[in-house]
């Protein structure tokens, strides 16, 4: 209780807190990092500490910007797999740089401005609270692209935003795990939320609604961290769920300590991001939602590189092909720790969403209520793009999106009816 205290009183913002101070590595070092569960978090420096990469000349220089480091076997992986990709398939024409572990707001700014100014043709920041600097920098150099991933920001020349409908695989995650309470007579899951943003809602608000599919009865316990990325407090969270009696811990942070923490108190996990997050428990994780990042990074580069790019608000689903729910793809099999039972209902579910037959919007469609059973959206209705991400009036008028009518700041049926959002 002191713990989470503390948390809500520090966290004023949804900011990370990044683990280390790690400067630029060179492209080809990348994929050598390892993969299980990273160390405990180091304070974060500040930009003037990180090293600028240098372009290479002739080339389209491209450089990512990265919240958490590469090897955090989860967000920050998945981002740098996909630019490895990118690497591959546009091979010399290219040049790929980035900074790993780079705090948000003013920090960030003062980087990506000094990304700009060292000759990078394209910037890409991967992080939500990195959307405000890369806005402002975007302004002062008209002639490099911005991609940003996880906002609403744009603007009509050079700065773009990318996202995914990954609730749609944190449905089918919920019903994963609900069949694995039932099976189990233990009807608590965990979920270990990141800030409370309506990206972090509406991914464990499709869990609770999934989960539902499968244990009607079962109740979700949520726990806030206020990080991306920090091992300790992932796994001290993931601990704490298991002493409330969590069966099954899903994670929406970044590193894979949860789903081993849950693995070494005897219960299951979920991961997120990287589909090697089940590496660290492979007996009892039940799958892992995960991004492919790659050809969004060459159908975008390569726009840019032909001069045809234009900025959009570009936002996939999982027909896109770049969702993936590990087990369950075409060549994988399903973990032995899922139940038999549920495996034809989620292949069947999946199959619709591969099809675009079955989408986010589906997944949010009324009726549906809140955790204190109060009808938040009506029998019929589905969600807007602007609900799921809470694009609110003044929101609104600075992007010239459409208001949200049921914005994502609710908790849906199925998650504790105590829980209150900070």
């Amino acid at each position: 209780m002191l713990l989470v205290g503390t948390l809500v009183l520090s966290a004023c913002a949804p900011t990370a807190t990044p683990a280390q101070t790690v400067a630029e590595t060179p492209a080809e070092t990348a994929g050598t990092e390892a993969t299980e569960a990273p160390a405990a978090a180091a304070p974060a420096a500040d930009a003037s500490s990180i090293q600028i990469p240098e372009i290479e000349e002739g080339k389209f220089n491209i450089a990512f910007v990265y919240v958490g480091p590469i090897g955090d076997g989860g967000w920050t992986y998945a981002h740098n797999e996909g630019r490895l990709y990118l690497e591959n398939e546009l091979g010399d024409a290219i040049h790929t740089a980035y900074l790993e572990t780079v705090p948000e707001g003013a920090d960030a700014e003062r980087v990506i401005r000094n990304l700009a100014r060292a000759g990078f043709n394209a910037i890409f920041t991967t992080s939500f609270g990195y959307m405000d600097a890369t806005a402002v920098v975007a302004e002062e150099f008209p002639d490099i692209y911005f991609v940003h991933v996880s906002g609403y920001k744009k603007n009509a020349t050079n700065f773009a935003n990318l996202f995914g409908g990954m609730e749609s695989m944190k449905y089918l995650v919920g019903m994963i795990a609900g069949a694995r309470a039932a099976a189990d007579g233990k009807t608590t899951i965990g979920y270990i939320a990141p800030f409370p943003i309506p990206e972090v809602i509406r991914h464990f608000n499709a869990a609770a609604l999934g989960m539902r599919v499968t244990c009607p009865e079962c109740v979700m316990e949520i726990r806030w961290i206020f990080t991306w990325f920090d091992p300790n407090l992932e796994r001290q969270a993931a601990e704490s769920l298991i002493e409330s009696g969590a069966g099954v811990v899903i994670t929406g942070a970044d590193t894979t300590g949860p789903v081993q923490a849950a693995d070494e108190l005897g219960v299951y996990g979920v991961g997120y991001d990287s589909r090697n997050s089940c590496d660290v428990a492979p007996d009892t994780c039940l799958t892992t939602p995960y991004w492919e990042w790659g050809p969004f990074y060459v159908q975008m580069v390569q726009q840019m590189i032909d001069g045809t790019f234009v900025p959009e608000d570009l936002y996939f689903d999982v027909d896109s092909g770049a969702l993936g729910l590990l087990g369950f793809m075409e060549g994988q099999e399903p973990s032995p720790a899922v139940p038999e039972e549920v495996i034809p209902q989620v292949r069947e579910v999946l199959d619709q969403m591969l099809a675009g037959e079955f989408n986010r919007f589906d997944v949010f469609t009324g009726p549906i209520n809140n955790n204190k059973g109060e009808e938040i959206v009506p029998a019929g209705v589905s969600l807007t793009q602007s609900d799921l991400e809470g694009i609110d009036a003044s929101i609104a008028e600075q992007t010239g999106r459409e208001a949200c009518t049921f914005c994502m700041n609710w908790l849906a049926e199925g998650i504790s009816p105590e829980a209150e959002l900070p």
